[in-house]
């Protein structure tokens, strides 16, 4: 019985190499190091010390949450 041999396409490669990513794949890393971010520097110097009250609370927020 015979078998089919594989051939090599005549077409030339091309240099562009295309890479496509599913959106969690940059979110939960970038997620994820802003969570390490946080428990780093520490719930009391995390407040944005000029700006929008609300990312300070919001930021507050996160932290009671995350901590045990």
């Amino acid at each position: 019985m015979p078998v089919r041999t594989h051939t090599r396409s005549t077409t030339p490669a091309s240099d562009r190499v295309e890479v496509r990513l599913p959106w969690w794949a940059v979110v939960l890393p970038a997620l994820a190091f802003a969570a390490l971010l946080l428990l780093i520097v520490g719930p009391g110097e995390a407040r944005a010390a000029t700006g929008d009250p609300a990312l300070g609370r919001l930021l507050a927020h996160i932290m009671d949450l995350l901590s045990p």
